[in-house]
């Protein structure tokens, strides 16, 4: 049982990288993976954690950071569409800064 699921999340985890390399249009898709990449590798923590019987202060500590890392990419895409009109990353020049 824990093995097939340690199989799913890094299947999930590799989705994602690819997914993560291979859509750069917009900034939403590259968000959204990686969100996708935060939950795998946060299951990957939980079935470690449960195949030893350790304690679960990390993975809460690890929800904590995903959180922010989440709300951070939130406020930049919220940002660039307001600033540029969309979130095409060809949209904007990075030479105006």
């Amino acid at each position: 049982m824990l093995s097939f699921s340690l199989l799913t999340s890094l299947l999930i985890y590799v989705s994602g990288i690819y997914v993560f390399s291979s859509k750069r249009k917009h900034l939403l898709v590259v968000l959204l993976s990686l969100e996708y990449i935060v939950l795998s590798l946060f299951m990957m923590i939980i079935v470690y954690l449960f195949s030893y019987d350790y304690d679960y202060y990390f993975p809460l500590i690890f929800l904590v950071f995903s959180v922010c890392e989440g709300a951070l990419g939130l406020s930049i895409l919220v940002s660039m569409v307001r600033s540029y009109g969309n979130d095409f990353f060809n949209s904007f020049s990075l030479s105006l800064c």
